[in-house]
């Protein structure tokens, strides 16, 4: 049994956010994700796992290439093996809690509009060109 209280394990970092694994179960991890105002995850999938976030407090949108959720206290998202998501604060802290599970906890980036000076690696590339998106996510609408 693992037990923890997330206002305590909170974590602030005003120039990325904050994800803290608090632990590991034989496929998979649990993290707290601090995310302070404005703040936006990069545009990325987990190949080999599913991602599962419940918004503690606070809140912002989730993007996939299917469209754009609000994320508010008591909700909860889950991402499929090999769904592209962003996530991005809204105008205050946000606390989430993060499961993943799966094969592999390998991310592939495809973009992060919070740091566009951050390009993609060789692998990410290799991946993306052997698994083209088809439909990506665009901040200003849905992209083929």
């Amino acid at each position: 049994m693992h037990v923890f209280n997330l206002e305590k394990e909170q974590e602030w970092d005003l120039k990325k956010h904050v994800e803290k694994i608090l632990g590991r179960e034989a496929e998979g991890d649990f993290t707290v994700a601090c995310w302070e105002p404005g703040q936006i995850s990069p545009y990325h999938c987990h190949p080999e796992a599913t991602e599962i976030y419940f918004c503690f407090s606070g809140g912002g949108k989730m993007h996939t290439p299917q469209g754009s959720v609000d994320v508010v206290p008591g909700s909860f998202v889950v991402h499929p093996r090999g769904e592209l998501h962003e996530f991005e604060n809204g105008p205050q802290r946000t606390l989430l809690f993060r499961v993943r599970y799966g094969d592999s906890m390998a991310t592939r980036h495809i973009g992060w509009r919070g740091h566009p000076e951050r390009g993609m690696s060789e692998e990410d590339k290799a991946y993306f060109a052997a698994n083209p998106p088809g439909i990506t996510f665009n901040p200003h609408g849905v992209s083929r």
